[in-house]
């Protein structure tokens, strides 16, 4: 089983990895953003608190989204027999322990951390552009800034905490996705034998 954890920055192209990964490795994607968009879209009670959150580019709570993340992977546990990608979670030292626990407790653990390092001012642009080519509310200017400092205070130390782990993968996020993709699986494929 290979468990993964897409780690960057809003924009640095976690997305795009993990559908090249879905496809390559025959993995479940659990994308929290995804997640959280549906429940925002259906008007649920989950959707309604999260929207809230986001609209002020502010991050979800750990309990909630370590439940939530944990319901879908029991929901879907045959399509993730041969593992899961979570892409955009953890975000925080507690999700990540969370999260270890809570595969923990499911009989698994994390294979690898793959962290697409893009600089900031393409972060920017890259939003930006998905703003106006997809009219998302929180791919404007004021909101990118907000995100960028809520996860270089709050992402940033999981380089440090995965590292220690030795599951820290980084990879240089700014070429092609399909340049990105073969190093990524470079790193990957020794984890498969």
């Amino acid at each position: 089983m290979l468990n993964i954890v897409m780690f960057g920055a809003p924009g640095s192209g976690k997305g795009t990895q993990s559908d090249m990964l879905i496809t390559t490795y025959e993995l479940f994607h659990i994308s929290t953003g995804d997640v959280l968009r549906d429940n925002i879209k259906r008007g649920t009670d989950l959707g309604k608190t999260a929207k809230d959150y986001i609209d002020k580019g502010q991050l979800i709570p750990d309990d909630l989204m370590t439940s939530i993340l944990a319901s879908v992977v029991d929901e879907h546990a045959e399509e993730a027999k041969y593992g899961v990608i979570f892409d955009g979670f953890p975000r925080t030292i507690a999700q990540a322990e969370a999260l270890d626990k809570m595969l923990a407790e499911r009989g698994t653990s994390i294979s690898a951390v793959i962290g697409l390092d893009v600089p900031e001012e393409i972060l920017v642009e890259r939003l930006l552009l998905r703003g106006k080519e997809s009219g998302r509310s929180d791919d404007n200017l004021e909101t990118i800034n907000d995100r960028l400092k809520v996860y270089h205070k709050s992402t940033a130390p999981l380089k440090e905490y995965y590292a220690e782990k030795g599951l820290l993968h980084m990879i240089k996020g700014t070429d092609t996705p399909i340049d990105v993709f073969d190093r990524i699986r470079a790193e990957l494929d020794p984890l498969c034998d």
